[in-house]
């Protein structure tokens, strides 16, 4: 079974920030972010449209600078180690091209998107196909990304993000445009990976009834501010309700899951 690196930093703070604002275009996006999120978690992302979690991903990645204050990924400035996280966008088929076969793209998330395939080591061969079967793709691994499901691409954006064995994966909303067996099958092994690769996992989500099951806290943008709690704290329905704008109930299954609605 393939595995992450064993992390140092098991059990330390994994992203911190400390009194930071977002702008972009001379525009204030949010601001007074101040919050540390532990190490070995799985950490939803949740905000109204707009309200900047894809601004927060890109000050995470270095993409974006904080305006002021101070932001640390595993205490190291935004960019340092981007080896160190695994991420995959949003549109993930659209933005790697639909030519290449699936096995290529897994590939370059170890060569750096050198395209360099025949000067792969045995061992890199060794690692792609190790985490292809850990995201259940080996079936599908030499067909081009043109002909697979939207499930299927997703299994590929993940193998491609964690090949490298990162100590971070961000995922930006994974489960958008997948039916519901698919969100089933994505989120089971989100959760399954994360107990196997000892991997932090941050997930940008608007939808989190597929995720609830596995998430143990949350950053939500709220009137203009980030802020952090745990899921119990988070999945509140005047909380939720004032979030979105629109009326949320929480509620649980006869088996005692929770789960979320629009209110009446």
């Amino acid at each position: 079974m393939f595995r992450s690196d064993p992390d140092p930093d098991r059990g330390a703070t994994a992203l911190a920030f400390n009194g930071v604002s977002a702008v972009r275009g001379r525009r204030l996006i949010w601001s007074e972010a101040t919050f540390e999120v532990p190490a070995g978690g799985i950490v939803a992302l949740i905000g109204a449209n707009g309200a900047g979690k894809t601004t927060l991903l890109h000050m995470i990645l270095g993409l974006v600078p904080a305006a002021s204050g101070e932001v640390r990924v595993f205490g190291r400035a935004p960019g340092a180690d981007n080896d160190g996280i695994g991420y995959v966008p949003q549109d993930y088929g659209a933005t790697a091209g639909e030519a290449i076969r699936a096995r290529d793209m897994v590939t370059l998330g170890l060569t750096g998107r050198r395209w360099a395939f025949g000067r792969t080591s045995p061992d890199q061969r060794q690692r792609v196909r190790e985490i292809l079967a850990a995201v259940d793709a080996t079936d599908f691994a030499e067909r081009r990304l043109a002909q697979l499901s939207g499930g299927q691409r997703q299994r590929i954006a993940i193998a491609e993000a964690l090949v490298s064995g990162p100590r971070l994966l961000i995922l930006d909303e994974p489960l958008a445009s997948l039916d519901l067996r698919s969100q089933r099958e994505i989120a089971s092994l989100l959760a399954r990976l994360h107990r196997e690769l000892d991997v932090t996992i941050l997930v940008v989500a608007h939808d989190l009834n597929p995720l609830l099951p596995m998430l143990d806290s949350a950053i939500y943008l709220l009137d203009g501010h980030p802020h952090y709690a745990s899921l119990t704290d988070v999945v509140d329905d005047d909380l939720l309700t004032h979030l979105y704008g629109t009326p949320v109930q929480v509620m649980h299954t006869p088996q005692g899951e929770l789960y979320m609605r629009s209110a009446p």
